[in-house]
């Protein structure tokens, strides 16, 4: 186990399979059987899958960004792990090392976990500290960015399943809180914001409205329809527990 950071834009968290042929390989995916040639798991579970001559390794992050965001600051938690290993008591640091030789992503804080910590990750819902560039299809008037943006302070939303994932997720309206919002003037229609957010909040949904599926949104408090460009998640507010 350890954190991950995710410097590229245009690698997944995990091994994505081509959609044309599941997996098998096809003129689609250049016979690879996957939609990206790599992701963070293959960076790290390659290098270790031949450190302990293991069989196959798994991915289990605590949540996931999108393919186009970056996973910044202290990075997000994760489990790796190896099926049928030979050598068990590999040395972290050489594989540390290795892995970080990539320029897409980034490991540190390694340990060996006990089992359950798969479990613990995928139930753990901690919050989570964003920054987003937005356009705005107009000039944004700074004063009221900023009054807009303190507004959401310990706010509830309500988020219909996004269009764009409906086809993979099932069609809820969920509830999550917007901790604070800070905003930023970038140009006349541009601007950042920082939020802290429940776990399982719909970012680039909440700024936009996702035609009207998000409610209360940026765009309706500020007048103007606004589209989050660039999405980093810049902290996973998750401490472990004691032992």
């Amino acid at each position: 186990t350890g954190r991950y950071n995710k410097l590229s834009r245009e690698i997944p968290q995990t091994v994505w399979p081509c959609r044309m042929c599941k997996g098998k390989g096809c003129a689609r995916c250049g016979n690879t059987g996957k939609m990206y040639q790599t992701s963070v798991q293959e960076i790290i579970g390659d290098v270790a899958l031949k450190m302990c001559g293991g069989k196959e390794h798994f991915f289990h992050g605590m949540g996931r960004e999108d393919i186009d965001a970056l996973m910044l600051g202290d990075g997000r938690p994760f489990v790796l792990e190896l099926s049928n290993p030979k050598i068990r008591n590999i040395d972290l640091r050489a594989l540390e090392r290795e892995a970080n030789k990539s320029d897409l992503a980034q490991f540190r804080d390694l340990r060996f976990a006990e089992r359950e910590a798969v479990q613990r990750y995928k139930g753990a819902d901690p919050d989570k500290v964003y920054r987003a560039r937005v356009k705005a299809d107009g000039k944004v008037n700074k004063e009221k960015l900023i009054e807009v943006a303190l507004s959401f302070r310990d706010t509830r939303i309500d988020q219909r399943t996004p269009t764009r994932v409906e086809h993979r997720r099932a069609d809820l309206v969920r509830k999550r809180t917007i901790r604070w919002v800070e905003a930023e003037p970038v140009g006349d229609c541009t601007f950042d914001l920082t939020l802290e957010t429940e776990s399982g909040t719909y970012v680039k949904e909440f700024v936009s409205g996702d035609g009207g599926r998000s409610v209360p949104n940026f765009s309706d408090a500020l007048g103007i329809p606004c589209t989050v460009q660039e999405l980093d998640v810049l902290a996973i507010k998750y401490e472990e527990p004691e032992s």
